[in-house]
């Protein structure tokens, strides 16, 4: 059971350290920022790391794919056990960041080959999966009306840290191939400050803040429910093309700039652009989301981002054109992916709440496993002013979820009924 609400406006409750919704809601995106940054500090340095050990297209790939394999065993342990609505989620976002960076440095530390790079990368995943959505759980302790708003920003947060490899790549590339272990050691600086900050500045809120009984039975009865299974479906249509867009997108954008003659760093700056515009993306559907609905803002997203998918190799040959489109397409590409996991947060069991939005970060993430491999292997049969069409079949699942959920009685329980 939650507790009463309180009288006045949620803005004015503190936790127990003192500090109040928008002062926890501030700490815990800055947490998050900073531990996502691991996210795709080994992406980012693929060429550099191509250079040096000459890295095969599918090694490429799965630099990224690692991490998601990672994160996709430690959400189903962390499900498996309703780690999440058992543990304080402050202290398991904050455990898990130190741990993450600890597992990233290593790779700089330790012998210096693909395959140890690669087991360092998966198990820097499981722990990132102990940042995420606790970290949801958390902006649900703190928030219900503005619950869209709340996860928006951050996705916002995580999506500007995810960003920051690709900004390290270009502040330390001026004068020709950026520092790859300058860059993982940085992030890993980073997502440690990310945990210290969780753990001394962060704490649950007064909504669901019971923990929960163990009942490894609803990581089960989540996928179930109708309404939830779509909300579910929705987010997987859109992790389909999240993470190959996050991965390959700023390289596109570095062969797009090479054959051109431009600038490198330029292109560098172009692809950390890409993702972090993003954030502003998050935010302001967030707050779009909370008044007009959440399945209005989700499918007004999906539309625009499957056109990008459908554009972007048209203007491979048109750099400053090329980079507007992956702009607009950065900036909605992952404008619903708060809205997902808000809806399920509203639809399912209060009481587990942090094991369901596990659930569905694991499922997103495991499909992510196909789609980033598939673009490499794409490539070479349609060239690259077709690869990136495959990616529109998400946006069109995402869109037909939705639109269904809209339709169903339950869906009044989202965005103070505004579906």
């Amino acid at each position: 059971m939650s507790p009463p609400a309180p009288s006045g406006s949620t803005d004015a409750w503190r936790g127990e350290g003192g500090r109040g919704k928008g002062a926890n809601l501030f700490w815990l995106a800055v947490s998050v920022l900073l531990a996502k940054s691991l996210w795709f500090s080994g992406s980012a340095v693929i060429p550099q790391l191509t250079a040096e050990w000459g890295l095969t297209h599918a090694q490429q790939s799965w630099m990224t794919m690692a991490v998601q394999i990672g994160f996709v065993l430690g959400a189903l342990a962390s499900a498996a056990l309703n780690l999440p609505d058992r543990i304080p989620p402050e202290k398991l976002l904050a455990g898990s960041a130190l741990a993450a960076a600890a597992a990233n440095l290593l790779i700089v530390l330790l012998r210096r080959d693909i395959e140890m790079a690669l087991a360092l990368r998966c198990l820097t995943g499981v722990f990132l999966a102990g940042v995420y959505p606790p970290g949801m759980k958390l902006v649900a302790t703190w928030c219900r009306a503005d619950r869209g708003l709340g996860i928006g920003l951050l996705v916002g947060a995580l999506t500007f840290g995810s960003a920051l490899p690709h900004l390290l790549n270009a502040a330390t590339g001026a004068g020709g191939m950026p520092w790859w272990r300058g860059v993982m050691a940085g992030t890993s600086v980073l997502a440690a400050l990310g945990g210290w900050v969780a753990w001394k500045r962060v704490e649950s809120g007064p909504y669901l803040r019971e923990l929960a009984p163990f009942d490894w039975r609803f990581a089960g009865r989540a996928l179930s429910d109708r309404p939830t299974r779509l909300a579910n479906m929705g987010y997987l249509g859109h992790m389909w093309e999240l993470y190959a867009m996050w991965a390959w997108v700023p390289i596109f954008l570095l062969l797009a700039y090479e054959n051109a003659g431009w600038s490198l760093r330029a292109a560098r700056l172009a692809g950390f652009g890409t993702i972090a515009v993003g954030a502003a993306g998050a935010i302001l559907a967030g707050l779009a989301a909370d008044r007009l609905g959440r399945t209005l803002v989700a499918s007004a997203s999906l539309a625009v981002s499957g056109a990008c998918c459908l554009l972007a190799g048209l203007l491979f040959a048109s750099p400053g054109p090329l980079t507007l489109l992956c702009l607009v397409w950065g900036f909605a590409v992952v404008a619903d992916s708060a809205q997902f996991s808000a809806a399920v947060s509203e639809l399912t069991d209060p009481r587990y709440v942090g094991t369901a939005l596990t659930i569905q970060t694991c499922l997103g993430f495991l499909l992510t496993l196909f789609s980033i491999r598939l673009i490499p292997v794409l490539e070479a049969y349609v060239g690259q002013a077709q690869v990136f069409l495959v990616l529109a079949i998400g946006p069109v699942v995402g869109l037909w979820s939705m639109l269904t959920l809209r339709g169903l009685p339950e869906a009044e329980k989202m965005a103070s009924g505004n579906r």
